[in-house]
C-alpha cells in the first residue's frame, strides 16, 4: 500500500467514523460512496463494489464499538429496544453478507442506492415528539421492531453497512423512540448487526485486509469524539444533519446508477 493511499483511506474512515459516532449511525451510509468514489480521484486503488462493501463491515464493527463505549454511561442505552433488534437485525445481517457474494457489483450498488433513498425520505416524514417521555416510561411494539430489524439486516448485510442508517429513521418515525436514545440504542444494535455482516464477508473472501485495518484505526480514534460531540448538541440539528447526509448519498449513487 502506498502512503497516498494509506493517507487517504485514514482520512475517509476518521471523516466518516466521527460523524458515525455523532450521529449514531455505523457511517457506510457516508464511507461506501466515499471509498468506492475518492482513491481513483487521486489516481489510487479503485476498489469494486464487493472490497468496498467487505471493507465497510469490518470497520463499522470496530466503529460502534467506539460509539457505544462513549456512550455507555449515558442513561441512552434501551435494553429492551437493543435485545429484540439486536437478535432480528444479526440474523438478517449474516444472511445478507453470505449472500452477496453471490450479486453483481451493479445489483449491490443498486441495493445501497435504494436503502440510501428509502431512509432519506423517512427522515423527512413529520415526526411527533417524544423528547419528553422519561427514558424508563418508553414503550415501543416489539414485534414490529424485530421485523423492520430483519428486514435491514438482510439489505444491510449486502452492502457491508449495519442498517444504522435505516434503523435510526425506523426508530424514531415508525417506533417514536426519543431522539437520544434512538441514537445510543441504535449504536449498540449497529455493533451486533456488524458481527453478522462481518462473519458474511470474511466467510465468503470479501474482505482486502490491510486498507479495512487502516480504516479501523482510523475509526476507534474517531467515533468516540464523534460521540462525545453528539451528545452535547441540539437534537433538532442532529436529525437534520443526517437527513442532509443521507439524501446527498442517495442522489450521488442513483445518478451513478441510471446515467
Amino acid at each position: 500500500m502506498s502512503i497516498e493511499l494509506f493517507i487517504v483511506l485514514f482520512l475517509i474512515g476518521f471523516i466518516g467514523s466521527y460523524i458515525s459516532g455523532m450521529l449514531g449511525i455505523g457511517g457506510s451510509i457516508i464511507k461506501y460512496p466515499m471509498l468506492l468514489y475518492i482513491p481513483p480521484l487521486f489516481g489510487l486503488a479503485a476498489f469494486s463494489a464487493h472490497e468496498v462493501a467487505g471493507i465497510s463491515a469490518v470497520q463499522v464493527f470496530f466503529a460502534t464499538i467506539g460509539g457505544v463505549w462513549a456512550y455507555r454511561k449515558g442513561g441512552y442505552l434501551n435494553k429492551t429496544l437493543i435485545v429484540y433488534m439486536g437478535v432480528s437485525v444479526l440474523i438478517g445481517s449474516l444472511i445478507g453478507g453470505v449472500g452477496s457474494d453471490a450479486m453483481s457489483e451493479a445489483a449491490i450498488n443498486t441495493v445501497y442506492g435504494v436503502l440510501a433513498l428509502i431512509a432519506a425520505v423517512m427522515m423527512f416524514v413529520p415526526k411527533k415528539g417524544r423528547e419528553d417521555i422519561p427514558f424508563d416510561q418508553i414503550t415501543f411494539n416489539k414485534w414490529l421492531a424485530a421485523v423492520l430489524a430483519f428486514i435491514v439486516g438482510i439489505s444491510a448485510g449486502i452492502v457491508g453497512a449495519a442498517g444504522a442508517f435505516l434503523l435510526v429513521p425506523i426508530m424514531l418515525v415508525v417506533l417514536k423512540i426519543p431522539t437520544r436514545v434512538t441514537i445510543a440504542s441504535s449504536l449498540a444494535i449497529t455493533f451486533i448487526a456488524s458481527i453478522g455482516t462481518t462473519i458474511g464477508k470474511i466467510t465468503t473472501g470479501q474482505v482486502d485486509y490491510l486498507p479495512a485495518l487502516v480504516m479501523v484505526v482510523a475509526s476507534l480514534i474517531a467515533a468516540p469524539l464523534g460521540a462525545k460531540l453528539g451528545k452535547k448538541m441540539n437534537t433538532k440539528i442532529l436529525q437534520i444533519l443526517l437527513a442532509l447526509i443521507i439524501l446527498a448519498t442517495a442522489i450521488k449513487i442513483w445518478l451513478d446508477i441510471l446515467l
